[in-house]
């Protein structure tokens, strides 16, 4: 969708059409950290937020009970809705097609200009590409550049830029007990041409496995013996020109479950048929996402376990068990069922299974997500290393990016990691690599209060724009947002409370919308906070900035006064006011923004010390590593610190550093022998 949306000719090759964004395993989208991710790719122009809006089927903001760093939209998804309503977004996209085919090698130009696939395609098939021409960049001297590539019925598409975004298809493996059985997804082959055709071009690769739980058939279920768990009352969207979700007055409820010790004792006695535990299976699985089986033997002192019961779609009974990923026989997963309270009587439509797929080690990949060997070439996804939808998804938007600017000869969309969870993901990847799926987290970032999810678009909406993925309304809408935000913030700041307008605020109690989210789907009710008149006596002549700053007092507090201040910002809402109420119910998009003029101001003096970190780490991202610098003439520098230097070739002394095994004084010798070799380059070129 990028490419096409900054204006180039793309083409979209899938192995089913009619599978485009089927999502393999949970039909949700976001969660903690994975929301800020969705978010991110909504402010740069992005559409898995703006389909989510269209599609879920209950939303819920997490951990609002914490600091709004971490607060995290997630929303359960119609899975069929979702898939349908992605591809009719695709498919009225202008200068994208779409195809299915299956896609058995790449086309390769050497630095001499000769041509070659892999291996597998033939001289007569390389005659029938036709190449784009004038935009194609030139491969440099020992470099590759990617062509095109060769389908698996003999044809060849010519291309100025390639991005392989293959999830768990390549020499996908699938494991239910003893059983194994080539496939991408279950029921879908397995991409085994392409796979091996990447091995053949020199690309590292390693071995990944992930799993997905057994499906059951909801009218099997006795619901009564589940705790309930709703969706928020006026949900927050994911996509900033969202203003109102789909399914608002038609949420489904989800249901939490636990295992019984009857539960453990059934895997204990079958965990040798495991594959994982067999030995069947040798790749590694997601650490922060572990099997049932997994579960009960790393932590034998927790006798139950929590599991989810979350509905796939509004028009299917099938009922997806979150917390129950596993790769055990079918009727091991059948007894595991039966020992839950609730599912004695359930029918599983669809077993559980694991997968090993191939993937490309990501240190292959400069900061764009484009090969380092191969140019032309950009990899996006779980073949990077990933798990979930939502980090491949801002992987795919930067790639795409990124492949469209560089066919158009214009400067890359590189961003740091002060600004965006997507930069950090990429900065990970390609500075650490990967021995596991990689997961996001809020603890990842070294500034996650710069990071929220109320600012993405103020950090990287104007990025999207200038690259062309904002249109002109939604430009406007973001500017007036803007403007409402500061025009609020200078209102609290500038407006002093006294005895009159102290008789405009709350006294009552508020309840504030926050739930301790510990567990993504955790329910607790909601906290009460008093606002006692005494708190305001001894702040007469204070701010309304200077009041808010207080622990105890909250926005809402304010919102009757504010209505009265500033009447405006609260005319795009239909107001839901009980006389009886001294505040009235505010619309999520009214609250949101207020929620974010609070943060600015109730955490101003936090924010402004970490800007006074980030000033200082961009300064070290400036002192750049040149290319010609020669690690192996670094004296006292280890031979495999160089090897780990010159594998990942850093671009500056901060990237240096964050990478694994490389040790501060390392980095300080890099940082003298730059000074050192480039004063023998000045001196040899007078020579």
């Amino acid at each position: 969708m990028a490419a096409a949306r900054m204006g180039l000719k793309t083409a979209l090759y899938t192995l089913n059409v009619d599978l485009i964004a089927q999502m393999s395993c949970n039909p949700a989208v976001g969660g903690i950290a994975k929301g800020h991710l969705v978010r991110e790719v909504d402010a740069l122009g992005g559409i898995m937020g703006e389909i989510t809006d269209a599609v879920g089927i209950q939303f819920r903001l997490l951990n609002t009970s914490r600091g709004p760093a971490v607060w995290s939209p997630r929303a359960q998804c119609d899975k069929q809705a979702y898939r349908l309503k992605m591809r009719e977004v695709l498919e009225s996209q202008s200068n994208l097609k779409i195809k299915q085919a299956e896609v058995a090698d790449l086309i390769i130009e050497e630095a001499s200009g000769r041509l070659q696939a892999s291996g597998l395609a033939t001289t007569r098939n390389m005659e029938e590409i036709a190449f784009p021409e004038a935009q194609s960049p030139t491969p440099e001297a020992g470099d590759r550049i990617c062509r095109g590539i060769k389908l698996r019925d003999g044809r060849t598409v010519g291309a100025s830029a390639i991005i392989i975004t293959t999830g768990t298809f390549l020499n996908g493996l699938i494991h239910c007990g003893e059983q194994q059985y080539p496939a991408g997804r279950s029921g879908e082959p397995a991409a085994v041409l392409l796979g091996e055709s990447l091995k053949q071009l020199g690309l590292r690769g390693c071995r990944l496995k992930t799993g997905t739980p057994p499906r059951l058939d909801g009218r099997t279920i006795d619901w009564s013996q589940f705790q309930l768990q709703p969706g928020d009352a006026d949900p927050t969207p994911f996509s900033f020109r969202t203003k109102r979700v789909a399914h608002h007055d038609s949420q489904v409820p989800c249901y939490i479950a636990w295992t019984t010790p009857e539960t453990q004792r059934i895997i204990r006695e079958n965990v040798h048929r495991s594959p994982m535990y067999s030995g069947q299976i040798q790749s590694i699985g997601p650490r922060y996402c572990p099997s049932i089986e997994d579960k009960i033997v790393k932590f034998p002192d927790k006798t139950t376990h929590q599991l989810f019961l979350e509905p796939e779609g509004l028009n299917t009974h099938e009922i997806y068990v979150n917390g129950m990923s596993t790769s055990l026989p079918v009727e091991v997963q059948l007894a595991i069922l039966k020992s839950i309270p609730g599912l004695e009587t359930a029918e599983m439509l669809r077993p559980g299974y694991a997968i090993e797929y191939d993937s490309i080690d990501p240190t292959e990949l400069e900061r764009t997500l484009e090969t380092k060997q191969i140019a032309g070439l950009f990899l996006a996804g779980q073949i990077n290393g990933t798990s979930g939808y939502e980090e491949a998804a801002c992987q795919g938007l930067m790639a795409g990016i990124n492949a469209a600017l560089k066919v158009k000869s214009e400067p890359p969309l590189i961003l740091d990691r002060t600004e965006a969870y997507t930069a950090i993901l990429i900065d990970d990847l390609i500075s650490k690599g990967t021995n596991e799926p990689y997961r996001m987290f809020t603890s990842r970032a070294e500034f996650r209060l710069h990071l929220r999810i109320d600012n993405a678009d103020r950090r990287l909406t104007p990025h999207g724009r200038r690259i062309g993925l904002i249109p002109d309304a939604a430009w406007a809408d973001y500017l007036a947002k803007q403007q409402r935000l500061q025009a609020m913030k200078q209102l609290l700041e500038q407006t002093r409370l006294t005895s009159a307008l102290q008789e405009k605020i709350s006294l009552t109690e508020i309840c504030h919308p926050e739930r301790s989210e510990a567990q993504p789907n955790e329910v607790e009710g909601p906290s009460v906070s008093p606002v006692q008149a005494n708190h305001l006596s001894a702040a007469t002549g204070q701010t309304l900035a200077q009041l808010l700053k207080r622990p105890e007092i909250v926005i809402e507090t304010l919102v009757p006064l504010l209505r009265e201040l500033e009447p405006a910002f609260f005319e795009r809402e239909q107001i839901r006011v009980d006389p009886r109420e001294p505040v009235a119910a505010l619309s999520s998009e009214v609250r949101n923004e207020l929620k974010s003029v609070e943060t600015e101001i109730k955490y101003e003096g936090y924010l402004l010390q970490q800007q006074r970190a980030i000033d200082r780490l961009k300064k070290a991202e400036q002192r750049a590593i040149p290319d010609w610098f020669d690690y192996n003439s670094v004296s006292g520098l280890s031979k495999e610190m160089q090897e780990t230097l010159l594998k990942i070739k850093p671009r500056t002394l901060a990237h240096a550093s964050r990478i694994p095994g490389v040790t501060p004084a390392a980095v300080s010798l890099v940082h003298v022998y730059i000074e050192i070799q480039a004063k023998r380059r000045q001196q040899a070129a007078v020579l």
